[in-house]
């Protein structure tokens, strides 16, 4: 049997460099990075533009986006850094600008995507691990922790109505104009062959079609209901004609005997008593 390969501290899976980073001076053992440069499909829309990104794995929960532009300042201009759950596709994909909507907030490790202004930030940043452990928290940029970061996450989920009213009515005032577009667009291709001389039929036209909502799809049941309850055969056959006879007998029986309690009640009301 062949002897176990032993696991050397800070090594990389193939095609990562692996660095140091501690989150103060006073940790002993270092926790390790694992960067390699940013790479996408030839054609594909890549979300961060390829040589100037450096992809970061195995980033920790007190690492956030300031720490990591701070560690990796020294490489170069950062432009931005994008954290992430996991790996994003290399398909370029819709920003979210919004501060109040669609944030997921980021809990636990993480992956990074650091940009540089120029593709020489990527190669000095894979040469950092020459060097000893970088420190995450320091004297002058020293990281939250305890209660100090639950109040200063408490302080950041008060949301200021101004700003958010602002957001709000921008964000209709896009979706407006978008439906007017829309709008416009469809009146004028409405009756319009295109160039295999189909027309395109839209709501607008004279038989609009049913919106799908639930109230719309209840409304078509019950009139599809009715019209097979009234298509319906009634005493079609002899056993049910004679089925419906002795019901009808049985009910006129039934009525005759309660006008005749009822019959008997006034009459025994109606006697004369002096006393």
């Amino acid at each position: 049997m062949a002897a176990a390969v032993p696991r050397v501290a800070g090594a990389a899976p193939p095609g990562y460099t692996a660095l140091a980073v501690k989150f103060g001076e006073r940790q002993r053992s270092p926790h390790y990075l694992l960067v390699k440069e940013h790479q996408v499909r030839e054609g594909a829309g890549a979300v961060h533009p390829p040589r100037r990104t450096l992809f970061v794995l195995n980033v920790p929960p007190y690492c956030g986006p300031d720490a990591l532009s701070r560690l990796f300042a020294r490489c170069g201009h950062v432009q931005s850094v994008d954290v992430c759950e996991k790996p994003e596709p290399g398909e370029k994909k819709e920003k979210l600008t919004s501060k109040y909507f669609n944030r997921k907030p980021v809990t636990g490790f993480h992956v990074a995507y650091v940009v540089f202004r120029k593709p020489s930030g990527v190669q000095a940043a894979k040469a950092l691990s020459q060097e000893g452990p970088l420190l995450i928290s320091t004297e002058s940029h020293p990281v939250k922790t305890g209660i100090s970061k639950w109040i200063a996450n408490y302080g950041a989920s008060i949301v200021d109505q101004e700003e958010l009213k602002a957001e709000v009515d921008a964000y209709m005032q896009d979706y407006d104009e978008k439906i007017a577009e829309e709008e416009a667009k469809a009146a004028e291709e409405e009756g319009v062959p295109d160039e295999e001389g189909w027309v395109k039929v839209t709501r607008k036209g004279r038989k609009p079609g049913l919106p799908r909502t639930e109230a719309a799809n209840l409304r078509v049941l019950e009139r599809e209901k009715q019209k097979r309850a009234r298509k319906e055969l009634l005493n079609f056959y002899a056993w049910q004609h004679r089925e419906s006879k002795r019901e009808h007998i049985a009910q006129l029986r039934k009525k005759f005997e309660e006008d005749k309690q009822r019959i008997a009640l006034m009459r025994a009301q109606r006697k004369f008593r002096p006393y």
